[in-house]
Order: C-alpha cells, then structure tokens, then sequence
C-alpha cells in the first residue's frame, strides 16, 4: 500500500505549530500577533502607492471591518472581490474575516459571463471591485438581485461614487477603527475561492479560519521557511490559492514583507521589480520560470537577492529547474496544491529537491495513489492521488454531486496521476482526465511535454490525444518555440526524433503544431481540454 505519512511538529511554546484554539478568527489573530512581537513599524506591505507597516493595516483592515458592518453586512454574507493586487486586497479580504463575513476573491481576468454566474452562485451582498475591472460589472450590477453595495478600489474613480458607488478610500477614512472582532470558531467558514476551471466550469471550494493559520504553519513555516526577515514577490495573484498564502498567509504569519505589483506579470516587469527590491523569497509558476530564462532582459545572478524559489501551478519540467539552479545557484522547489486543499501538500523541501520530481507530502498531510481498481497501487505504479488533511475545503458551494465525488471522508481526490518512485517521491503524471491510453498502454502527457521542453528550441508545450485516421488515440503537441521563425517541417522531425531518444518510441507525439501560445488559465494552467476540443473525435 503506497501511503506517504508525515506529521506536524510538536507543538512550542507560544505560538503552537498546527494547534489551533476553538474560539479562532484568523485576521484578528495575524494583525495582534505582529503587533505583540513590535513590528507595528515594520513594513508589512509595498505596491506602486508605496509602503504600508503593520500597524497601518491593522488599522486599515479594522476601519474597513468596521465600514462593512456599517453598511449593514452581516456575519456570513458574501463580498465577491475582484481586485488588483495593491494593498486594498488585504486590507479587504482581512476585514471581512475580522468581521465574520465571508470573502469571495475571484479571478481578475475572467469574462461577464463568469462574472455573471459567479454573483450569481455566491448571493454576494456586497462588490469589491478595482476601478480598471469596474466596466466588466457595470451592467452586472443591476442584474444582481442580492447586491446590495458596490464599493471601488483605485486612486481614480471617475466620478463613480456620483452614481451611487462607494469609493473604498472613503469608507475606511471615514469609520474610526473598532475593536470588535466576530466571535469565530476554528470551523467557521472564513472565504471561497473558485477554482481555476482548467477542466470547466469553476467551482466555489468553502474554507475556514483554521486552514489559514495552517496552511502557513505547515508548509510556510515547516517546509518553504518564510522568516521575519524575508522580503516576499509572488507572481500568482492573491485571488488564487497558490498566491493567497504567498503573498499573505505566509509572510504575514512571521512579520516579513510583501511586494505587490497589480499589473500582469510580465518577465521584463519582474526583473525590474527584483532590481528595485531586495526580494529573497521567489514564488512563481513553470509558464513563468521558462518564459523569465528565455527573456533577453531577465536578471543576471548578481542582481537579485533571492535565496528560496517556489513552484506550483502545473508539475515544473526538470529542464526548467536545472536551467534556472545554473543561472542564479537557488534550488527551485516544486510542489503540488489545489484550491479545494488551499496551498502545497506534496512538495520538495530546500536542500533535498529532486528534480523532475514533486517531492514528499507535507508535514500533517497524508498522500495514497488509487488504481483503476480502487485499490493503492504498488510503490512504482501509477495511480490516482488522494490527499488528507486538515486545510481540506469544506465542500463545494451549491454542488453537492462534485463535492461527493471530491471530498471521500478524510480524503480528497486530487484528479492528479502519479508515481512514487524508489526514494519517496512523487513523480506528476498529469491529470487524470489528460491521461492517454496508446497501444493499450498509459502515456503520460507529461512526460511528453518535458522531453520536448528539453530541446533547445523550445519554449513550452502541451501534449493532447488525438484521434488518428483509424480513430485511435494518438498523442499530439502543440509547441511554442522560442524564435517563432524555426517553425519549420524539418524541425518537426528533428522535435519528434528527440522525444524517441529520451523516452519509449510510442509515446512520441505523431503529430506537431506550432502556436505562438498556448490556451492557460489565469494563473498559468494550460487548459488541454481546450486543445482536445479541437480535435477530430474531440473526447
């Protein structure tokens, strides 16, 4: 039986690690500890309006719990957030938790239609929305029969508070900080987040105060090891879960310092921010990494200060990581999260990361790798992962068919093939649902898109089943290569015979087609699903 166990650290003195209090709100808890430990002067945040410490969010986030409750936003109603990354997004998220009600973050690049449905799903009460998305809801509001408020987030407004809208400047400037604080359970729901829909339709996973303080106990402590001294960057935006601990959970649980950038990332506006800042802790996603090497501005080794990178998002190609650990001398430590468990459970650890690998299970997580059968497989076997946990999502709101299906008692089904290998680690096969079956036998779509990422030319790829003239299952690649002008027939070849030199001859692609990108989520997930539908016999 393939089950990898590892367990919390024994609790100190102080401030336990994974033990959480019954009575427990998780922003009330993160501001008064920085304040007890003296960084009330210390900077807590800097985005382009400049820094904001410890105590001026403390205060921020209490004038603006204070604002909601003025409005009259009751303990578990919904704010649907749509916000930029400055230093509003956590002065908001954290004033809905102090207050008890249940932040919504969404995904900042999405259409009206998700929108649309997303107002919808969670009944929000009240819309938090960044001045430049603000035209993405304007004729949203009025269809919205449970909105109640609409508050805007910018330096900017445009006359909008003339019709009608608050501005959130306004709010927290003009309610005095209060001292109340919901009096929340560890169990109390605190946010939702949607997850990615990089196989369909989002869906909104429910989580509590506690997942919070653990997710940063248990991995941001334990495993990354954030310190009071780090100055932090994430390239995955706050709204995804990835980026929720990064950029928040993480840093502020130990005092150090967070640079938000609201702009969509870009590897020019990164190595510009890594000049500009003292940055030592690194998160990004594999789309992201490949892309900064291959840029013709990316820093130089002794530009950056960075001492820790973090991966996550989609597996990280071994070729990537090993380009990168040449370039500028960090590990990259590659780990596997989903929304429905929060931030990372399976991951390398500093100093013991094996490239090509996820790594092991987080301390307090358990994994098990489930076969066709419903059985664990052998050490060595592919199957299904299944995660537990104590940061597992409570359900999936209003779809009780999907959570069933996810959430099996104490465990959670990833949707994620792998194998754990002689030493321990778990080698990502790809989604279950990206699986091919080619000549009877699985091929790993991952496996095919990292011994194309290993050739020279190319930049990135994703790798789909498509059906073939006899209407069999054949892999096929879709490839962006670094310098689009190489795209050629005989480069074809040379990209095909490559992949039969690293891996069995049948997994090779027999077919490939260049693009000048690839379909991706928001938070850098290639969205293989969208290719397949392209398909002859699309499945």
């Amino acid at each position: 039986m393939t089950v990898a166990k590892a367990r919390a650290a024994e609790p100190n003195a102080g401030d336990a690690v994974g033990v959480i209090p019954r009575d427990y709100n998780f922003a009330a808890d993160v501001l008064q500890r920085n304040l007890d430990a003296g960084r009330a002067n210390k900077p807590a945040y800097i985005d382009a309006r400049g820094t904001t410490t410890y105590g001026q969010l403390a205060d921020r986030v209490a004038r603006f719990g204070a604002a909601l409750r003025g409005l009259g936003i009751k303990r578990e109603e919904r704010v649907l957030m749509a916000m930029l990354d400055t230093i509003d997004w956590p002065t908001a998220f954290l004033g809905c938790l102090k207050a008890g009600i249940v932040a919504v973050p969404v995904n900042t690049l999405l259409t009206e239609d998700d929108y649309r449905f997303m107002l919808a799903d969670s009944r929000a009460k009240c819309l938090l929305v960044s001045e430049a998305l603000f035209p993405k809801f304007e004729k949203l509001i009025k269809q919205s029969p449970d909105l109640e408020h609409v508050i805007v987030s910018g330096d900017n407004p445009q006359n909008l508070d003339a019709k009608g809208y608050r501005l959130f400047e306004d709010l927290i400037g003009a309610d005095e900080p209060e001292s109340f604080t919901a009096p929340t359970t560890a169990d109390d729901i605190a946010f939702w987040l949607y997850t990615s829909g990089s196989t369909g339709k989002p869906k909104g996973a429910v989580h509590v105060h506690a997942s919070l303080k653990l997710t940063a106990d248990l991995y941001g402590t334990l495993v990354a090891g954030i310190k009071e001294s780090d100055m932090v960057y994430s390239v995955a935006k706050l709204f995804f879960a990835y980026g929720l601990g990064n950029a928040m959970t993480f840093s502020l649980s130990v005092g150090a310092t967070t640079v938000l950038l609201a702009d969509r990332p870009t590897p020019d506006g990164v190595a510009a921010l890594l000049r500009k800042h003292p940055i030592t802790v690194f998160y990004a996603v594999p789309t992201f990494y490949a892309a900064f090497l291959n840029s013709p501005n990316a820093s130089q080794k002794g530009d950056v200060k960075i001492r820790r990178c973090i991966s996550a998002g989609e597996a990280l190609p071994e070729e990537i990581a090993r380009k990168w650990h040449e370039r500028y001398g960090v590990e990259i430590s590659d780990g596997l999260g989903t929304t429905e468990m929060l931030h990372i459970y399976l991951s390398n650890r500093p100093g013991a990361t094996k490239y090509g690998t996820t790594g092991k299970a987080v301390p307090g997580y358990d994994i098990k790798l489930i076969g066709e059968d419903g059985n664990p497989v052998k050490q060595g076997e592919m199957g299904e992962l299944y995660v537990r946990g104590p940061t597992a999502a409570v359900m999936y709101w209003n779809n009780r068919e999907k959570s069933r299906a996810t959430f099996q008692g104490e465990w959670t089904r990833s949707g994620d093939k792998y194998i754990e290998d002689a030493e321990g680690y778990y080698i990502c096969c790809g989604r279950q649902d990206d699986m091919l079956k080619v000549s009877g036998m699985y091929v790993s779509p991952f496996e095919v898109e990292a011994a194309l990422s290993s050739h020279p030319d190319v930049l990135e790829a994703a790798v789909v089943g498509w059906n073939d003239e006899q209407k069999l299952i054949k892999p096929k690649a879709f490839v962006v290569l670094k310098q689009p002008d190489k795209a050629n027939d005989a480069l074809i070849r040379t990209l095909q015979e490559h992949v039969k030199q690293k891996l069995a001859p049948y997994k090779y692609p027999r077919w490939i087609e260049f693009r000048k990108e690839l379909p991706k989520t928001a938070t850098g997930k290639i969205q293989r699903f969208k290719l397949r539908a392209e398909g002859p016999g699309a499945r």
